[in-house]
């Protein structure tokens, strides 16, 4: 599995090299001095975003990962500020379905940290987000939670959703970049989103039919 991982991330860095050096050969056949002080700047801009990419994948971004237990929730909380975090129980073959989508996701934005915790080895943390329904994704943008994604409700209600739908829904949050219209859901051509009343952490969750409460 580490073999695995260390590929992954070489592959990815490899990946950001080629693209930083197709881009620096794309603006060395600038010749203008307005064109080549643009240059200049593209490049520094580059240079930084590259040593960013380099610290996510160090901080392991890039791959899904399941964290132990509380202490290295809080430890991955300090190195990334952004962070995509299922709750999930054994049992739940819901949980299954979103464990497919999101190591998709973790390899396409490198930019969040994506992992997973076990609800039930994880209790104090589970209550301090007031988490009741599972699977539930917790999304973190600048060091703050940000919303919950909870059940498949916000997913379309239904388990064949795509990956396109859970990226969308978790942009909205912030915590991954999005280029794609907010408001339209890829799932859902023709219906606009409507922005509904956010769930207060407080007031708890709801359980979806199929969906696991905690209570159980």
């Amino acid at each position: 599995m580490a073999h695995i991982m260390e590929n992954q991330l070489y592959a990815a860095a490899q990946a950001i090299e080629q693209q930083l050096d197709q881009e620096i050969d794309r603006l060395d056949n600038f010749d203008s001095d307005d064109l080549k002080a643009l240059r200049e700047k593209r490049i520094q801009e580059m240079k930084k975003l590259n040593n960013k990419k380099q610290e996510w994948l160090r901080n392991g971004h890039g791959t899904y990962s399941e964290l132990a237990d509380e202490k290295e929730f809080f430890e991955v909380s300090k190195k990334s500020p952004n962070i995509v975090c299922h709750f999930y129980r054994d049992t739940s073959e819901r949980s299954r379905i979103v464990d497919m989508h999101l190591k998709i996701l973790a390899a396409k934005h490198i930019e969040a940290k994506f992992c997973k915790v076990n609800a039930e080895k994880t209790p104090f943390l589970t209550q301090r987000l007031r988490i009741k329904v599972l699977p539930t994704i917790a999304l973190v943008k600048d060091s703050k939670t940000k919303d919950f994604i909870v059940g498949f409700t916000d997913l379309g209600n239904c388990d064949d959703f795509s990956t396109e739908m859970l990226e969308w829904r978790i942009a909205h949050s912030g915590a991954i970049e999005y280029k794609g219209d907010l408001m339209q859901p890829p799932d859902v051509k023709r219906k606009p989103f409507i922005n509904r009343p956010q769930k207060t952490i407080r007031g708890g969750y709801d359980s979806d039919d199929s969906d696991i409460d905690l209570d159980d």
